[in-house]
């Protein structure tokens, strides 16, 4: 059979157009946003049998996909990716019915293959031999594997905050990689001006016809893997949209066709760091404003959905779904919880819409007899120090010489070391201080593995995956108190026997006392305590021989080490810079930076003030108006990068001042972040800020 693609309509006025699956532009209004229309009402009652006598492949549908007979296809085995029942998910989360839709699995790991490799087709179809791609990671790789494919050359633009391992990834293909300085919405535009100049095309994503009905065959694959059936939920973690919007379209088309009964509830998930749709969903906004992205999860980070959020919101007012977001933690709990029960490995771009699951379920959004689809996709290779930190693997030092010249002692020494690293403890303590103070303790009588939690909620889940042989807990968090956290360790069979020391700065009552000696091995009030005393105990709860502890006793580093713990609990404090010629908005700008203990704040109205406090009091961070009454913003900046004292202060750009985009890029190579007073999230500031002084 043929294709039934019939038309291309305009999304944004309507307007209907002859069938072109390579329509660029509406005749009616000029808008880029186009849409292949079919006649899915005359798609035959046995289309379910028809395309069961084909390969297993998303170019199995092809009467719902907008390409002649005659269409060569380019593939590399993408597609007909498995559907996964998430038995150990759904016995956790109680619903009842809970399906992975198994994305890892297409060539380069991503659902971006699907839209690669039908993009990719319609180049060559074209004769296009060179093309433009802005990309946050994912669709590069896909890209760059494609085009190599097909002889076409790519030139790919990535922001700096792309992992270089995919950027190496991409350059193994062959492709040509420019890495811009700033946001992925200003790589798009750099891209857009360079293809122009260049008479090139970009690749369009969400606007173009081959694009987007990529995307429905993840929607035929679903429903044709259930039986024909579909599912009350489909669940995505949410960038620039293409994703949902090809899904949702792809259900909406077997609707019209008769064959499924329902059109399923698109649940979209954002990062927190980056949720343009999920704030205008909450605002009941129609039109989504574009943000500045803060998150780890580069991914996901496109500030500006345009239509894309318009289609969604209305898509959910009329069939049902949500829109979420997850803070980065709440991803990669998500990204180890999965790993663990259910054995997949996925970047934290898909782990977002797990996490987003989580909570669409604790919101009562979903209900737990619904049967729910979740896009897995992509690897953890560009976010394991972010999820498994630098210690998930376990070193041994043993020198060649040692072992050849001395075989048995030097792999008896080599086993020692491993002994000593397999012992894993966690701390718990919003600190990062006393955390480093009390590993630094630890470590300096063996080589313990030592993980950190700053949150209860992080060490529970952290006791959970690393089932360490010893806790180090203090009872002052800032979600979860200590005795909370230790009642939920006692619950749970997997670390009930655990042991628990408490240090903590903390006063307790003789009732508070009584219940820990009850349910830990030890109570330390910082600052009363020797370092020996406490290594040793750890050592002999561990089971280790404390008379090795002996030659700590008299050592400089054992008294170095008691007088650093008579600042246990005592924060540094970092010092900040602010520079606006506002005295209000300074002002305004200490207080909210004041409303942390951590950081000192000084201000200063001018360039000329701000260099004399800079002879004598240097600061951990500079913030910076652009607007000064003496002279340039950008020219006192210049001032700072040409001296060496003051080359490596972080600088932040918060200004009213407009900038154009060649400015912008040329500022950003110079500072950690830009941000716009016009549309200034303080809260987001904030966090930005404790962010970076705490690395």
């Amino acid at each position: 059979m043929s294709t039934l693609f019939n038309a291309v309509r305009c999304l944004e006025c309507g307007h209907m157009m002859a069938p072109d699956p390579y329509a660029f532009q509406c005749e009616a209004c000029g808008s880029s946003w186009m849409d292949a229309v079919y006649a899915c009402e005359t798609l035959p009652a046995n289309w379910p049998d028809i395309v069961n006598t084909r390969p297993a492949s998303m170019w199995r549908y092809t009467e719902l996909m907008p390409f002649a007979d005659d269409f060569q296809i380019l593939s590399i085995g993408e597609g007909w990716t498995p559907l996964i029942r998430a038995a150990a998910l759904q016995q956790e989360s109680g619903c009842t019915a809970l399906w992975i839709k198994d994305e890892r699995r297409q060539p380069t790991g991503s659902f971006k293959d699907r839209q690669a490799a039908v993009a990719v087709s319609a180049l060559r179809a074209q004769g296009i031999k060179e093309v433009v791609l802005a990309s946050t990671g994912n669709a590069a790789a896909a890209y760059a594997a494609y085009c190599a494919r097909a002889g076409i050359k790519l030139w790919v633009f990535l922001t700096s905050s792309v992992p270089a391992e995919k950027m190496r990834e991409l350059a193994l293909y062959g492709a040509e990689v420019v890495k811009i300085t700033g946001t992925y919405d200003q790589a798009k535009k750099v891209a857009a001006d360079f293809a122009a100049r260049h008479g090139f095309p970009v690749s369009r994503g969400a606007k173009s016809i081959p694009c987007k009905e990529s995307m429905k065959t993840i929607a035929f694959e679903i429903v044709e893997q259930l039986g024909w059936r579909a599912p009350d939920w489909y669940i995505q973690a949410v960038s620039g949209g293409i994703g949902p919007l090809g899904v949702h379209k792809g259900f909406l088309e077997l609707y019209t066709a008769g064959l499924i009964d329902r059109v399923p509830k698109i649940g979209v998930v954002q990062t927190e760091g980056c949720a343009p749709m999920v704030r205008a969903w909450e605002q009941g906004r129609e039109e989504a404003e574009p943000v500045r992205p803060d998150s780890l999860i580069t991914v996901l980070a496109t500030g500006s959905p345009g239509l894309a959020y318009k289609i969604l919101n209305q898509a959910n007012a009329q069939y049902g779904g949500a829109m979420v977001s997850v803070t980065d933690g709440e991803a990669f709990r998500a990204m180890r919880r999965v790993a663990r029960l259910e054995g997949l490995s996925m970047e934290p771009a898909a782990s977002v819409a797990f996490a987003g699951f989580e909570k669409l379920l604790e919101r009562g959004y979903i209900q737990p007899d619904a049967s729910v689809i979740i896009n897995c996709s992509g690897h953890t290779f560009s976010a394991e120090k972010h999820a498994l930190e630098d210690r998930y693997t376990i070193r041994l030092e043993a020198s060649l010489d040692s072992l050849e010249a001395r075989p048995v002692e030097g792999l008896a020494a080599a086993l020692e070391q491993l002994d000593e690293q397999i012992t894993t403890l966690v701390i718990i303590d919003d600190n990062p201080h006393d955390n480093r103070l009390i590993r630094r303790l630890l470590q300096s009588y063996k080589s313990y593995r030592v993980f950190e939690a700053y949150t209860g909620r992080d060490g529970l889940d952290l006791v959970r995956q690393r089932q360490p042989e010893l806790i180090v807990l203090d009872l002052t968090l800032p979600d979860m108190d200590g005795f909370s956290v230790m009642a939920e360790l006692k619950m749970d069979a997997r670390t009930r026997e655990i042991p628990v020391v408490v240090i903590s700065a903390k006063s307790l009552s003789s009732n508070e006392h009584d219940y820990l000696r009850q349910y830990t091995d030890s109570v330390w009030l910082k600052g009363s305590f020797s370092a020996r005393e406490l290594v040793k105990h750890v050592a002999e709860v561990l089971g280790d021989d404390a008379e090795e502890l002996r030659h700590l006793v008299a050592s400089p580093d054992a008294r170095q080490d008691d007088q650093l713990l008579s600042d246990f609990g005592q924060q540094k404090r970092s010092r900040i810079l602010v520079i606006e010629d506002n005295v209000w908005e300074a002002r305004l700008m200490r207080r909210l930076l004041e409303s942390r203990p951590t950081f000192e704040v000084l201000e200063t109205y001018s360039a000329g003030e701000a260099l004399a406090i800079l002879e004598d009091r240097m600061p951990d961070l500079i913030i910076l108006d652009l607007l000064l009454p003496d002279t340039a913003g950008e020219q006192f900046l210049a001032r700072l990068r040409s001296d060496e004292r003051t080359r490596q202060i972080p600088v932040l750009v918060v200004t009213g001042k407009e900038l154009e985009p060649a400015a912008r890029i040329q500022l950003s190579s110079q500072v950690d972040s830009i941000w716009s007073k016009l549309s200034l999230d303080r809260n987001m500031l904030l966090a930005y800020v404790e962010n970076l002084l705490a690395e």
